[in-house]
């Protein structure tokens, strides 16, 4: 318990030696607060550091390793009309061919056919039916997004 100055004698407890200072029943908190402070500050600094794991003898696998992604297979047509497959320019004879053998190495992927805008509606069509014939089961147009300008 702490205690406080009360004035000047006139008082009872000036004869019982407490010489003008009587009990106070509040609780100081500033030591609490600077305790509960610095035991943070040594938690905050410790926590990263016993976080670094039991040293351990791990075992060997077999699992293949995970490859990166790979670059996705775009099939486009330009304004006149050349194929290309990624940026790669293509024949259209061989479009079929060379598409069955990325298939091979790529099974189960989605091709994205991208076609200029100046283009018929039937060449762009024309080149997804190629698409198609080379095996291809996930096929999905390319567009540009729409400007907020074009939007209004």
């Amino acid at each position: 318990m702490a205690i406080s100055p009360i004035g000047t004698g006139g008082n009872d407890y000036s004869n019982d030696g407490f010489d003008g200072y009587k009990p106070m029943s509040d609780i100081n908190v500033t030591p609490f607060v600077d305790v509960m402070l610095v035991l943070l500050i040594i938690f905050m600094v410790a926590a990263p550091l016993m976080m670094v794991g039991v040293p351990l003898q791990l075992p060997k696998t077999t699992a293949a390793k995970v490859t990166p992604p790979k670059e996705p297979l775009v099939v486009s047509i330009d304004k006149d009309g050349k194929l290309f497959i990624r940026k790669d320019p293509v024949e259209e004879a061989d479009l079929i061919r060379r598409l069955k053998d990325l298939r091979s190495s790529e099974s189960d992927t989605v091709i994205y056919v991208r076609g200029d805008k100046t283009l018929e509606y039937g060449k762009i069509m024309d080149l997804m039916s190629l698409v198609g014939q080379a095996g291809y089961g996930k096929i999905s147009l390319v567009a540009e997004g729409a400007t907020a300008k074009a939007a209004q």
